[in-house]
């Protein structure tokens, strides 16, 4: 009976885990908002509300994706991304 539930909480932790980093992957492609969208034909007004509803978004996904894998992924993750770790 118990590693019944084991594999069960193993599957669920597994499921968990990909929907976490699926979610970091798409912060890291809504990072590409703020840098796209200055190039586009749209009035300044709106330019602003979506480069800053991008910022938002992309940070919400990071962190809920973050909640998903849990914090030593996360910020190993982050260390990834710091440009002074980029070096070493």
């Amino acid at each position: 009976m118990d590693k019944e539930a084991s594999t069960i909480n193993k599957e669920k932790k597994s499921i968990f885990y990909k929907i976490g980093i699926v979610l970091i992957i798409i912060s890291l492609l809504s990072w590409l908002i703020p840098i796209i969208v200055p190039f586009t034909p749209l009035s300044t007004k709106l330019k602003a509300g979506i480069i800053t509803g991008g910022l938002i978004f992309a940070e919400v996904m990071f962190w809920g994706g973050a909640l998903l894998v849990g914090k030593e992924v996360a910020a190993k993750f982050k260390s990834y991304l710091n440009p002074r770790n980029w070096k070493k």
